[in-house]
């Protein structure tokens, strides 16, 4: 059922969504807190809610070209109390996944931000474009011919083919941009090869949530603003999914993927959470 869609009128009136059965809270970042420089309505508020409740939380993003300690710091430069065990990326689920697979020393070629080459390289990988067994691709705002040429060759050759998300845009303040989703779809064009993923909608990224929190995924509530990515996978790995309208979902998108709430933003999820507070309890 959806609660509360604010763009276009919802075709019954169904219950409002019951806050009362959340313990654990997981947040997407990009479209959820922030739009590139800009924060969103309602981020301070929402976490100071959380902490006077005593609820966790952790923020999961798609989006690699950052490493942990970057997020804390952006995360805390706009009023939001987080720690590094609050973070989690597909850079770091990326890492833990090829820690699975592949021995300390494979030689690896990376297209991404420096953030996430050093991320791989600090985890025992190095960066070998000549002899490269695993081409991991992430969000690379300055993706050339070149690196395209060279990933397609590596994957053509035997190299295994890893995406750290396949989110296909970002949200910015004048409307959406490319995502790593555009760059994979470029490189499986040339080789005829999909990628394996590692963020949302995976369910690696929600279970590294779930570790850090301790709640069951039952009674804890995602909060995304793709369908695709954040809605889906939160479903598909048992967790209560409520969108939010301030990235790049619309109401309108709403359809074979139904959120369990709908909001235009944190501001007003915090806000219909806070009028369930039982009388007496910490605002």
């Amino acid at each position: 059922m959806i609660d509360q869609i604010n763009h276009s009128p919802a075709p019954c009136s169904p219950a409002p969504f019951d806050f009362r059965a959340i313990d654990g809270v997981v947040l997407d970042m990009d479209g959820v807190l922030w739009r590139s420089a800009e924060i969103l309505p309602g981020v301070p508020d929402f976490f100071l809610f959380l902490r006077a409740r005593g609820i966790p939380f952790v923020l999961a993003t798609n989006n690699s070209s950052r490493n942990v300690q970057e997020y804390v710091a952006r995360a805390s430069s706009l009023g939001i109390p987080v720690g590094d065990e609050q973070v989690v990326t597909s850079g770091q689920v990326t890492a833990e996944e090829l820690a699975r697979s592949y021995l300390r020393g494979t030689p690896i070629y990376v297209i991404g931000s420096e953030s996430l080459a050093n991320l791989l390289t600090e985890h025992g990988y190095v960066v070998d474009p000549g002899h490269a067994r695993v081409v991991v691709v992430g969000l690379d705002v300055k993706f050339t011919y070149e690196k395209l040429r060279t990933a397609g060759r590596l994957i053509l050759a035997g190299a295994e083919f890893i995406g750290t998300n396949g989110d296909r845009t970002l949200p910015m303040p004048d409307g959406l941009a490319p995502g790593n989703g555009s760059i994979l779809a470029a490189i499986q064009a040339m080789t005829g090869c999909a990628p394996r993923l590692m963020g949302k909608p995976e369910a690696a990224m929600f279970h590294a949530a779930l570790k850090r929190l301790k709640t069951p995924p039952e009674r804890t509530l995602m909060i995304g603003d793709r369908l695709d990515t954040d809605i889906a996978g939160a479903q598909r790995a048992g967790l209560r999914a409520a969108l939010v309208l301030s990235g790049v979902s619309g109401a309108g998108d709403v359809g074979s993927i139904v959120p369990d709430a709908v909001y235009d933003d944190l501001g007003a999820l915090y806000t219909a959470w806070k009028s369930q507070q039982a009388p007496g309890q910490p605002m």
